[in-house]
């Protein structure tokens, strides 16, 4: 029998979260208080995030436990599947072996509520009463809202205009899981007053997004505190579950990637996957190329700088070290709006530069284009973000044709596209640029 869906048991779901920082190279660069610009302190970042995100992000602990409560939610889609892609392969006429890490099963359908559980539960431990944040295509929204039902935390969320416009059923469902939506620029905090003083048809970003969500948090007289979904390292480290599932997984069938692929915006799915992998390259296992994939209109490591920078417009946030194109720069209104981010993670920024990862760009059209194929091939509908990945998926699945050569491709399907479904009326429709 041939078998397609490599599934793991709950009792092997991983109870320990793996920290690249202790086996990274070169290290990491500070992040930098936006005041002093010297080194930030735990202390400096108590009015935003609770006591045990903080001690994460400062780690230099390897294997950081996952606790009771946050496994006992995982465990409600986790361990995800890991399929072989047979019939995209045979569409493809490749004699390469295709695998995706399917995170689409979640409730909120994407690999977001990986983080947003911890940090629901760790702000919960510390009495916080509300949590605020951004969200670009709502992936993200719609898995902090969902963790906050879980933990009884109201959620304040502001939403990039263009999104918010776009995808009305994304919006939905957080408002279904009990928060509040807001468009961003917005008339409630300062910066998205200037941003529509400056551009009253303004269709935000990321990035102008998160400045309205700190503001928020910090004018809150302390009963707020802040989550981001993306670029730190406690995101980062939260989503390596899926790579620590994938080798359990890839060990059921035998194989070893050759390829490993990701979408990236600010990195962390690409990392989630990417980095367990690493580890056993760093402890001697074989050497596997990773490949991490960004819009062309949002080329932060293709053609971005390796600079210190702020990770929001206004300048509110830490800077730090990474791949970017600017915190003032307006990316365009793509429809994979999870990847409207002008910076990339300081972790994945660091890969780079000393080339254990790879950085590739790609048009909007031709992702869409591999999407469509992909749900005629393999029945799910990708969301728009996870389109990068089977772009460069494809493209190398293809390149084994050429060459002959049987590699193994993993890539990851972050999640899928059913509340994105304008975007492929719009791609049908010859509506989408790039």
């Amino acid at each position: 029998m041939t078998v397609t869906k490599f599934v793991l048991p709950e009792s092997d779901t991983p109870t320990t979260w793996y920290n690249v920082v202790p086996d990274l190279p070169k290290g990491l660069p500070p992040m930098l208080h936006p005041g002093t610009r010297e080194p930030i302190t735990p202390a400096d970042l108590e009015p935003l995030f609770a006591a045990g995100l903080i001690e994460q992000e400062f780690s230099t602990q390897r294997d950081v436990e996952i606790p009771g409560p946050v496994l006992d939610i995982y465990r409600q889609w986790r361990p995800s599947p890991l399929i072989r892609a047979h019939r995209l392969e045979r569409s493809l006429g490749t004699p390469a072996r295709i695998y995706f890490k399917y995170e689409g099963v979640s409730p909120a359908g994407s690999h977001k509520p990986n983080t947003a559980v911890p940090q629901a539960y760790y702000s919960k431990q510390d009495g916080v009463r509300r949590l605020t944040t951004e969200t670009g295509a709502g992936q993200w929204g719609s898995s902090l809202s969902m963790a906050c039902a879980y933990f009884d935390l109201d959620c304040e969320v502001f939403m990039v205009r263009v999104s918010y416009d776009q995808k009305p059923y994304r919006r939905g469902l957080m408002e279904t899981f009990g928060a509040s939506v807001t468009a961003s620029p917005s008339e409630r905090t300062a910066a998205g007053r200037a941003a529509l003083a400056a551009d009253p048809n303004s269709t935000g970003s990321l990035g102008l997004a998160i400045s309205e969500a700190v503001e928020a948090a910090l004018n809150s007289g302390g009963e707020a505190r802040y989550a981001l979904g993306s670029v730190l390292n406690l995101v980062l480290m939260h989503q390596t579950i899926i790579g620590q599932e994938a080798l359990l997984q890839l060990a059921m069938a035998d194989d070893y990637p050759d390829v490993v692929i990701g979408a990236a915006g600010g990195g962390s799915n690409f990392a989630g996957l990417a980095l367990p992998l690493l580890r056993r390259q760093f402890e001697g296992g074989p050497s596997v190329r990773f490949i991490a994939v960004e819009p062309a209109s949002c080329p932060s490591l293709t053609q971005g700088s390796y600079d210190y920078d702020f990770g929001d417009t206004a300048g509110l946030t830490p800077l730090t070290k990474m791949h970017t194109l600017g915190h003032d720069f307006r990316p365009p209104a793509i429809h994979a709006g999870g990847l409207r981010y002008h910076g990339m993670a300081p972790i994945v920024s660091a890969l780079r530069e000393i080339d254990l990862v790879e950085a590739r760009a790609v048009t909007q059209t031709a992702c869409f284009e591999a999407g469509v194929l992909f749900a005629r091939s393999e029945g799910i509908v990708p969301a728009p973000e996870s389109t990068h990945a089977v772009r460069v998926a494809v493209d190398e699945a293809m390149r084994c044709r050429e060459t002959g050569e049987s590699k193994a491709i993993v890539f990851s399907l972050s999640g899928h596209g059913h509340f994105d479904m304008q975007a492929y009326i719009d791609y049908f429709a010859g509506k989408l640029t790039d």
